[in-house]
């Protein structure tokens, strides 16, 4: 419907077309197996027939035991980093983990972390989430890197299609990773993009409730006498209706890697195309002033009507260049950039009226472009000072994003309710000509950092610093004229530590600091347009990793403090008064307790508060959306006696959380249960892996989290998820 709506098919049927050439052009070894990802330290063995695992390609952290997580990840500047030698929390999930749990995008994939929460469900045309209790993407553009960089990934929701690696570096890092475009300081999602490692012809076919389907090629080939060329492509087709009432989405997604591997040059391109198109989308829900929060109601109701939609296509790339100059000094240059084009009628955030759940919304019309491109170069010195190692990135980066967007009044409100949602008479869309000049910004920035490493890596200590630059124009909403500019600097240090008394133990600390944007005065204050400096947060942590070789876990305690701006009830006058602080304990455990029995989980405790409000009666009060429990404990094991038969099951819980600042009005608690079973066989010669999955699977009715603006969205409903892999 929403294609034939829109007229903007070509892009699904090109895929398809993509697809099926590939498929055709493909020389395919009838009498090869290709294995998808085995895990390091299992040996498979199917119908007599040996599976040998897909080698990890060069630049992507391995395996750890278990395959679920990786060995480390890319800490920002200082690029792929060891968990036992990262002064951080970097947590890697690979693409087996996101593969054996069906996660379309990467809020899905995250589920299973115990210091993330989705704050979006999975019937949204956007994927929002908080980190370590603060919110991070909520729907806006750029906030997920891809390959360490901003303004390449997707707008509103990144699928897993192309993530060999999703990665998640915890705590503010704008020292390591630039500006967050919209300010998150919780933490950095980062996608690895897949790329060629040995060669590969993967074909999946998927269906999920009620009636949504389709299917996936991934195809990877490695050429050369070297085999130093090469080349990956991942297409996808799905669409259908969901488990939502009266909902439907169509998805394809396009993505090439291209490669070169060479003795002192190392290139890459990556080229990346999605559209995701929802009729009926799901949307968050605001609660009026006095009201309790009513019981959450069954997941799979649906207030938006039939005729709303949401269009969104994106296209983004990326180039990469390394030259070793010296087998010390490794040069390095990105440059990047990513479109998105959106096209949405649909309503505001339903305003929930009382208890009853009676509900009031007006459909609006939204037309928005968004540019982004981000260009950086430096370089990496290895060197030694006596008997100190050094470790040394310089570099350089600039990221623009310019957003225009028509967003005409909404007219013609509708009534409906939580429990019995209520049809609408078609309301016709406000269409305005042209699409306005909404805001424009540079983010760029230079940083320094050094590692110093002695006692063969017993004792690690990480400075570095960025100056940052903030500039940015905002206009008139719907008119396009000059409202407002910014220029701001600020500069943001890092100090990370790491002592291992012992190969299986690390002790580690830091100091770091994030910045986000200061916010512009709103029309309402007395100062209305008036630009505040940009906000710092600070986070301290400390905590010990352990890693026993099968087995691994840490356990982290850590605090951020962050500013922000807000109106004085009094005077009106818009100031960074605000302050928030988030402490919290964080364990994880995650690898193989025995080879059939693998173990991914962990606990967050969070004390959050605010310390400083213009609000005098609001303070020592909770912050918006911060739970103060979250764990999630996930297990899977191999069944005896019947090979290549694994059950998966994980709980996942959250403790309830405020809705408003006055902790008068709070989401429930909520615990979720998720089941899967697999099955790996060999047929024919080719590897084949079926998937079942249960997500939510004894139907709790829930609200899913908070956003900082104290919006929520309901829990999804008991959904099945069915695959097929084969290995050609």
């Amino acid at each position: 419907m929403s294609l034939m709506r829109s007229g903007r098919c070509a892009p699904l049927f090109l895929y398809a077309s993509l697809i099926l050439n590939v498929n055709v052009l493909l020389v395919v070894d009838p009498g090869a197996a290709r294995a998808e990802d085995v895990r390091p330290g299992s040996a498979v063995q199917l119908d007599e027939l040996s599976v040998e695992s897909t080698a990890t390609p060069r630049g992507i952290m391995p395996a750890y035991a278990g395959g679920q997580v990786a060995q480390g990840g890319r800490a920002g500047l200082l690029a792929n980093t060891e968990t036992r030698t990262a002064p951080f929390s970097v947590v890697s999930y690979t693409d087996t983990f996101v593969r054996d749990q069906q996660a379309r995008t990467v809020s899905e994939a995250l589920s299973r972390d115990p210091s993330v929460r989705a704050t979006q469900t999975s019937g949204a045309p956007f994927d929002s989430f908080s980190i370590r209790g603060f919110p991070s993407g909520e729907g806006t553009s750029g906030e997920i890197a891809f390959d360490g960089v901003y303004g390449v990934a997707p707008s509103f929701r990144v699928f897993t299609d192309y993530a060999e690696r999703i990665e998640v570096l915890k705590g503010p890092s704008a020292a390591l990773s630039g500006v967050s475009p919209n300010g998150a300081v919780g933490g950095v999602v980062n996608v690895v993009p897949k790329r060629a490692g040995d060669d590969l012809t993967r074909f999946t076919l998927d269906y999920g409730s009620v009636a949504r389907g389709g299917s996936q090629l991934d195809v990877a080939r490695r050429f050369g006498p070297g085999r130093e060329w090469g080349a990956r492509f991942v297409g996808s087709l799905h669409g259908g209706d969901t488990p939502f009432a009266h909902q439907s989405e169509t998805t394809g997604v396009g993505a090439l890697a291209l490669d070169y591997q060479g003795e002192k040059v190392r290139a890459g391109l990556y080229l990346l195309a999605q559209t995701d198109r929802f009729d009926a989308p799901l949307r968050p829900f605001q609660l009026k002033a006095g009201v309790p929060v009513p019981r959450a109601p069954d997941g799979r109701l649906n207030l938006t009507q039939r005729w709303e939609y949401s269009d969104i296509d994106d296209r983004g790339g990326l180039l990469r260049l390394e030259y070793d100059v010296t087998d010390a000094i490794t040069l390095f240059a990105d440059a990047g950039g990513a479109q998105t084009e959106v096209d949405r009628y649909f309503q505001s955030a339903p305003t929930i009226l009382n208890a009853r759940g009676d509900t009031t919304s007006t459909p609006q019309f939204y037309a928005m472009g968004i540019d982004r491109s981000t260009y950086d170069g430096g370089a990496r010195a290895r060197f030694e000072t006596g008997f100190v190692h050094h470790a040394v990135v310089v570099q350089a980066s600039a990221y623009n994003e310019d957003t225009a967007r028509q967003l005409p009044a909404g007219r013609d409100a509708y009534l409906s309710n939580i429990y019995a949602p209520r049809l609408a008479t078609y309301i016709p869309p406000p269409i305005t000509a042209g699409r306005p000049r909404l805001s424009d910004s540079t983010l760029s920035g230079v940083s320094v950092a050094d590692t110093l490493s002695g006692l063969d890596e017993h004792i690690l200590l990480t400075l570095g610093v960025r100056q940052q630059w903030v500039e940015a124009h905002n206009y008139l909403a719907n008119v396009g004229t000059p409202s407002s500019a910014y220029d701001k600097s600020a500069t943001t240090p890092v100090v990370g530590l790491v002592v291992r008394p012992w190969d299986a133990v690390s002790l580690y600390a830091n100091s770091i600091e994030g910045l986000s944007r200061g916010d512009v005065a709103p029309l309402s204050a007395s100062n209305a347009g008036t630009i505040l400096a940009p906000y710092v947060a600070h986070q301290v942590e400390a905590g010990v990793k352990l890693d026993f070789g099968r087995i691994g876990g840490t356990f982290s305690a850590f605090r951020i403090t962050q500013p922000n701006g807000e109106a004085n009830p009094i005077t009106r006058s818009f100031a960074q008064t605000g302050e928030q602080r988030v402490s919290g304990l964080e364990f994880s455990v995650y690898g193989e307790i025995t080879p059939e029995l693998r173990v991914l989980g962990g606990l967050s405790l969070l004390d959050g508060v605010l310390t400083q409000t213009a609000t005098a009666s609001n303070l020592g009060h909770v912050p918006i959306g911060v739970p103060d429990v979250q764990l999630n404990l996930g297990a899977e094991w191999d069944l005896p006696g019947l090979p290549g038969l694994t059950v998966d099951g994980a709980v996942i819980y959250t403790g309830r959380q405020y809705v408003d600042l006055a902790n008068t009005q709070a989401l429930p608690d909520w615990a979720r249960l998720d089941l899967g079973l697999r099955y790996t066989t060999v047929i024919d010669g080719r590897r084949t892996t079926f998937r079942a999955n249960v997500l939510n699977a004894t139907g709790t009715r829930y609200w899913t989290g908070v956003a900082s603006f104290g919006t929520f969205f309901q829990g999804g409903p008991r959904t099945y998820l069915l695959s097929m892999a084969v290995d050609l």
